[in-house]
């Protein structure tokens, strides 16, 4: 292990789980690092180091409730001059939540993937709300050609009861049979979706909960679907209907157009919403970094690199397929160290103030492209820059510290500090978020991490070949790997660019299901109005005219959509943005493109139907009427 110790093999576990958070090929006892690494040993009495997990299982009897008030202020109780300058405090976090609840603010729970799964859990039940608006309003709809079997089936003694049944029996048939076409559909595309999400989600066919569950989907889904047909159908009094006198008047289409209008504000809402949330990933994604990421790679090292540095470094330089190598104790994409700052010009009597740390070797700032704002770099001597300290913009600002910065001294990591530059900030952690306060200090031990840039001169794939071979030479007993500073930029972007592309898939699945239900309604009204069209083809209306005739309604449906799913969108979207410091405003251009795109597609949705009654030859239909 590490090229230094031999060790026997105990035992074989089996595999763990791909979506499990442990994820390891061997596992080494804690005692090991204590008995080989002094800075292990070091840490087991400094209670002031955070980079350690400490798990606990609880007796069956135990909750963490009771448990809570045991490590509160632990810190104070056993190194009290720490606790005074950091004032930390442990909680307990259950094992059971940490994928889904994992963001934190002072030690409660304020979210984190549970926020996702409840959004698409959502619009997963408004697709469905859409589907069933469509049921209704086509059943009822052709209320007219139903009419008479009702008035029938009363006057041959069915009651309303009987009637009901029928009619949300004949609705959780069509659902039931619809529930097992998704499976198949549900089947053909989980490879593709866990492609795009990177999962490995599949059906649970053993599982009798998974069962229960979309039963108990049917069900509701077939009775709410079922419902407004069952009981509007069944409500028909048989003396009228018997005689073709029914009501389609207002009070029978004003519900319809309700739930027309209701589909529509969700499908232009999730438009709205794919939008801007495309919108916020790439404003975030022309954000400058603050570094120059081109041809930028950075590879892990251990203890060999740090001790055959000065080596590695020449050798690569010698082969001419790098420009630049520096070290760090994280990658440029990542902050892995924080530490306390115990003093400073201007600190409040019981200020405390945790700032991200960086140690660096030479070159570290020209080979990551990052600038001075003010004052100078390492000299490279480390007697003379052992008690320096380069600090970046948002650290200044943090610690409000006066001009000019440079010389001024700050106590960090118990010692006194002086600040001979200043850096431009950069984007190191999330780019939403403000720089984080960085300090960077100049270290021989403490960074392992190697960063190059690659020549211009030499094509990528071919110099890492050649770079592999170098690195195995000085650091032998490690696995050489690599990554581009670019695409690990990239990942950051790689959760809401999934929540955008889910987003924009149900929104496409929510407007496809919306404009089929759009036509089948566009189809029954022209067919309704047969008669009318012929008689004002015959006198002389042109096909635009009747186009119109037959459009303006459902035009006006969707126009009151955007009307009401503008402000609603506004207000979830908003609260969206908020968790984002660098975030876009919402405009009302997004509204306006939205609301353009769902009157487009009503237009082609319904155009065919209308032109198709428009152009229909009118001595047919009047023959026929």
């Amino acid at each position: 292990v590490d090229n230094r110790q031999d060790l026997e093999v105990a035992a074989v576990i089996k595999d763990v789980p791909s979506n499990s958070t442990f994820s390891f090929s061997y596992v080494l006892p804690f005692s090991y690092g204590v008995l080989t690494n002094d800075w292990f040993r070091g840490a087991m009495t400094n209670w002031d180091n955070n980079s350690f997990q400490t798990f606990v299982e609880l007796e069956p009897n135990v909750s963490y409730a009771q448990m809570a008030p045991k490590i509160h202020e632990i810190v104070m109780k056993y190194d009290p001059e720490a606790w005074k300058v950091g004032k930390e405090d442990f909680f307990f976090h259950p094992m059971k939540d940490w994928h889904l609840y994992g963001d934190f603010k002072r030690g409660v729970v304020e979210g984190g993937f549970i926020d996702y799964v409840r959004l698409f859990s959502i619009i997963g039940v408004l697709v469905l709300l859409i589907a069933c608006v469509n049921f209704m309003n086509l059943s009822t709809a052709r209320s007219v050609k139903r009419a008479r079997e009702v008035g029938v089936r009363k006057v041959m003694g069915s009651l309303r009861y009987d009637l009901i049944v029928q009619f949300l029996t004949e609705s959780m048939m069509i659902t039931l049979a619809a529930a097992f076409i998704s499976l198949v559909f549900v089947q053909l595309t989980l490879p593709s979706f866990n492609t795009l999400t990177q999962s490995r989600i599949r059906i649970p066919w053993e599982n009798p909960a998974f069962w229960g569950v979309m039963a108990l989907y049917v069900l509701v889904t077939g009775l709410l679907a079922g419902s407004r047909p069952a009981f509007y159908l069944s409500g028909f009094q048989p003396v009228k209907v018997l005689k073709g006198v029914i009501n389609v008047g207002r009070s029978a289409t004003l519900p319809r157009k309700i739930l027309v209008v209701l589909q529509f504000t969700c499908s232009i809402a999730l438009i709205i919403g794919t939008m801007l949330i495309y919108q916020q990933v790439q404003y975030a994604k022309d954000r400058p970094s603050g570094y120059d990421s081109n041809r930028l790679v950075f590879s892990d090292g251990s203890d060999d690199v740090t001790k055959n540095y000065v080596a590695l470094r020449s050798e690569l330089l010698r082969s001419r397929l790098v420009d630049q190598v520096t070290r760090s104790s994280s990658p440029v994409t990542a902050l892995w160290n924080w530490s306390i700052v115990q003093n400073w010009e201007g600190k409040g009597p019981d200020e405390t103030l945790a700032l991200a740390a960086v140690d660096i070797g030479d070159n570290y700032f020209n080979t990551m492209g990052m600038k001075f704002v003010a004052g100078r770099d390492f000299t490279g001597n480390y007697a003379a820059d052992t008690s320096t300290v380069i600090i970046n913009e948002a650290a200044a600002k943090k610690m409000r510290l006066k001009e000019p910065v440079v010389g001024q001294v700050i106590t960090w990591r118990l010692t006194p500090h002086t600040i001979v530059g200043v850096v431009k900030d950069a984007l190191m952690t999330s780019p939403y978020r403000s720089a984080e306060p960085t300090f960077f200090g100049y270290s021989r031990d403490e960074a392992n991490d190697i960063t190059y840039r690659l020549s211009a001169k030499v094509e990528p794939h071919d110099a890492m070949s050649k770079i592999a071979s170098i690195f195995n030479k000085y650091n032998p007993a490690y696995p050489f790997s690599y990554h581009f500073v670019d695409e690990s930029y990239a990942d950051k972007f790689e959760q809401e660019v999934l929540i955008g592309r889910l987003s924009g898939i149900f929104a496409a699945l929510a407007i496809f299901i919306s404009c089929l239900g759009l036509f089948g309604l566009a189809a029954y009204m022209a067919e309704q109005r047969t008669r009318e069209i012929g008689i004002r083809k015959v006198l002389g209306a042109s096909v635009v005219q009747l186009w119109m005739l037959l459009s303006k309604d459902f035009l006006l449906l969707v126009l009151i959509s955007c009307v009401v799913a503008s402000p609603v969108a506004y207000y979830f979207l908003q609260g969206w943005l908020e968790k984002y410091k660098y975030r876009i405003t919402i405009g009302p251009g997004v509204f306006l493109m939205a609301g353009a795109m769902a009157l487009l597609i009503t237009v082609l949705t319904i155009s065919f139907q209308a032109i198709r009654g428009a152009m229909a030859n009118p001595t047919k239909s009047l023959r026929s009427e």
